[in-house]
Parts: C-alpha cells; sequence; structure tokens
C-alpha cells in the first residue's frame, strides 16, 4: 500500500515544502494538498518547488475542480510541470466544495466534471480536446501522462468514476463502507468494459499517533473531529437528493448528520471548526485513523482488504511532523513490506 501525505497550503509555503521533502525521505510516496485559492495558497506553484526538491514524490490536488480553472489552464499546468519534472502529478478533481462554496457558487455538475475530466487528461497528455464546444490541443506536450482521480461519495458519482476515471478518491477511513464504495466503483468499471483493477483506490483522512493512553486518544479526537464536519458536507448533499433512508447511501454514512446545523466554510479543514460539535467520538473513530502505531496498521490491512491501493494521511492537526515521523519510522515499513527509502 503506498501511503501519501495531505497539508493546506498555508503560508509559509516553505514549511509545506521542507515537509513534503521529510515525507519523501520517510518513504511517502505521493504528496497532495487542498485547492480552495480563497482559503490557501495557490497549490501549482508550491508544487513546482516540491518537485524540484524531490526526486520520486508525486503531486497533486486533493481536489482541484472543473470550475475555478478554464480546464485548458488546468491541463497547462499539469503538462508543463510534468515537462519540467517528469511525468509526477496526478490530477485530482471533484465537483468542487470549498472552493466553490466559499466564493458563492454552486459545485458543478456530474456532466461538467466528466467533460472536464476527459478534456484536461487528453490536452495534458498532448491529444486534441472538446473544451465546452471548442476544439484545443497543446502542440508543444511530448509524451505526458496524467493520472486522473475523482473524489466520490454517492451512486451517480461512483458510477462515474468506474467507468471514466483513472483512480478513486474517498474523503473517510470507515472500512464497511470503502468496501461498499469501491463495489460500486468496479461494478460501473465493469459494465463499461474497463478492467476494474486498473481503477486506483485512495483513500484520504486525519491520522494521529498516540501512546495508546486515553487522555492522548481523547486529545487525538478533539485535533480529528473537524473531518467529520468536512465530511458531512458531501453527505449533506446526498441526503438532500437521495433522502436518509434511501438503500442508493448506505445508512451508516447518513445517521451522524441528523444534528448538523450548518457549516462555516471560513474554518474549512480547521481544528477549530465551530461548526463539528454534532461529529461524535464514534464517527471521529471510525473516518479517521487513531491510536498507536500497531492500531494504524491493523485499520491499513482492513483498508487493504476492502480494495485500497494509497491511504494518503490528512495532517491537519498540532502534531504534522510528529505523524510523517511516526509513519515513517513505524507503519510504512509494515504496510509497504520494506523499509522506508
Amino acid at each position: 500500500m503506498d501511503i501519501g501525505l495531505v497539508l493546506q497550503t498555508d503560508p509559509p509555503a516553505d514549511t509545506l515544502v521542507e515537509r513534503m521533502v521529510a515525507a519523501e525521505r520517510h518513504g511517502f510516496t505521493h504528496g497532495w494538498t487542498f485547492d480552495s485559492v480563497v482559503l490557501w495558497q495557490e497549490p501549482f506553484v508550491i508544487y513546482s518547488r516540491i518537485l524540484e526538491r524531490t526526486r520520486r514524490l508525486r503531486v497533486g490536488p486533493m481536489v482541484t475542480n472543473p470550475s475555478t480553472r478554464s480546464w485548458e489552464v488546468t491541463a497547462s499546468l499539469f503538462a508543463t510541470l510534468n515537462d519540467m519534472f517528469g511525468n509526477r502529478t496526478v490530477c485530482g478533481i471533484g465537483r468542487g466544495d470549498s472552493a466553490m462554496r466559499v466564493a458563492g457558487r454552486k459545485p458543478a455538475t456530474l456532466a461538467r466534471l466528466g467533460a472536464a475530466m476527459a478534456a484536461i487528461k487528453d490536452l495534458a497528455e498532448g491529444r486534441e480536446a472538446d473544451v465546452e464546444g471548442a476544439s484545443m490541443h497543446l502542440p508543444w506536450v511530448r509524451g505526458g501522462q496524467l493520472p486522473v482521480w475523482m473524489g466520490a461519495y454517492g451512486p451517480k458519482a461512483l458510477d462515474l468514476v468506474g467507468r471514466r476515471a483513472d483512480g478513486f478518491i474517498l474523503q473517510l477511513a470507515d472500512p464497511y463502507l470503502t468496501e461498499w464504495m469501491v463495489r460500486a466503483v468496479r461494478a460501473a468499471a465493469v459494465s463499461e468494459g474497463r478492467d476494474p483493477d486498473e481503477v486506483t483506490i485512495c483513500v484520504a483522512a486525519p491520522a494521529y499517533v498516540t501512546d495508546g493512553s486515553q487522555r492522548a486518544r481523547d486529545h487525538a479526537r478533539e485535533q480529528c473531529r473537524w473531518f467529520g464536519g468536512m465530511v458531512g458536507n458531501h453527505v449533506a448533499d446526498l441526503v438532500e437528493r437521495y433522502g436518509d433512508t434511501s438503500d442508493a447511501v448506505p445508512q451508516e454514512l447518513t445517521d451522524y448528520i441528523r444534528a448538523r446545523q450548518g457549516y462555516d466554510y471560513s474554518h474549512h479543514g480547521r481544528v477549530d471548526n465551530p461548526d463539528t460539535e454534532f461529529v461524535p467520538d464514534s464517527i471521529v473513530d471510525r473516518f479517521c485513523l487513531i491510536g498507536t502505531p500497531e492500531e494504524h496498521v491493523a485499520k491499513l490491512e482492513r483498508l487493504r482488504a476492502a480494495g485500497v491501493d494509497q491511504f494518503a494521511v490528512y495532517a491537519m492537526h498540532d502534531d504534522v511532523d510528529g505523524v510523517i515521523e511516526s509513519y515513517g519510522r513505524d507503519v510504512i515499513p509494515a504496510v509497504a513490506g520494506g523499509d522506508p527509502a
């Protein structure tokens, strides 16, 4: 199993770059960032610095969207980085949650997202593409490769992943729900005539390593509770569309948002988010990885059994450097089957 690291592009950018360099040294394979440029700094500028300072690390957004940049601009950004540093980027993409809503806009439709994924991949790999009715092509691209991984939760989105995406990004680490969603993605791939094993499965969630004490676990839960609020935004969209008792969405995913009152995107992805009091400890434990290194390894093995190829650590808490070091020393060797590079 690959292990990735997800960071927010808070200033100073040098700190993020140094942490990504350390992550590669500790055996992490991917370096991801959020992509909401109203809330954080522009990630593609920072990717250039990361790629310059590393040799193997692959980078990308978790996730970008088809609306805040035109599709040819997004494709050119990826293609330029690949031309400069080798094909070491991944396009994580979704409908656009924080990036769109914080700017007062609605997330993109799945139809728009599907068209954007095809156009961005084709352009970044040197092929002609339809960009909202206009035929385009980047004539300078040579040998470009751009995997496109899509973030999804609901039935229609999971179907689109299986039919069109190179990878699936699931932002929660609950083995039961992961297995349910991976099964839906693979079924869609088969119906499209694709090999379902060609769809890379990436689970992303906060990870906090503790000494095993109850006091440390309680602290870790408070540091990771924000994640249940972030996931709750997507779950609320599903409930609005399908209802909270629909067979299309597991009740295990929808039950916990009944007490949700709202969400302030100015605190998105932050430990101090005031809109996460509705998230119970049980959801924090299910959706995140909290505990000793041995407990992390055990849960990662359950996720691997559910079909997961990569776990991406959301390091948005008060022990970012500690979790990088702990994973490099104790977790990555156990789940990757060898010593970190």
